[in-house]
């Protein structure tokens, strides 16, 4: 782990996805959401993975404003799973939490660098 909270939160959290999708095809034959789930809860890490290499504070922010929207997507992944029927509500919990977590990390960090740079 690095010892920055979002880095590793987001990493915890697309290997957490990986095993949900795993669960997903393989206990609930579920495969299409799950693909979905996959792309964008992995895609949240990655994005702040790219971060760190940002060009500018803007870029940073660019960024970032990326990995939010991969992560509200992921949030909207879960509730159809969850409205549908297809996961518990112990399940949902679990990875909506997690989520929800890196929502307000990365809306802090984005409006804080906004708030700055004006």
């Amino acid at each position: 782990m690095t010892g920055n909270a979002l880095h590793d939160k987001s990493l915890l959290f697309a290997v957490r996805t990986v095993n949900f999708y795993n669960f997903l095809t393989e206990q609930k034959k579920e495969f299409v959401i799950s693909k979905q789930i996959l792309r964008s809860g992995t895609s949240i890490g990655a994005n702040i993975r790219e971060s760190k290499n940002a060009e500018s504070s803007s870029d940073y922010v660019h960024k970032l404003s990326i990995a939010l929207k991969e992560a509200d997507e992921t949030q909207y992944w879960l509730e159809v799973l969850s409205m549908s029927n297809l996961i518990e509500e112990t399940e949902f919990a679990t990875m909506n939490n997690g989520v929800k977590e890196l929502i307000a990390l990365l809306t802090s960090i984005i409006n804080r660098i906004k708030k700055t740079n004006v």
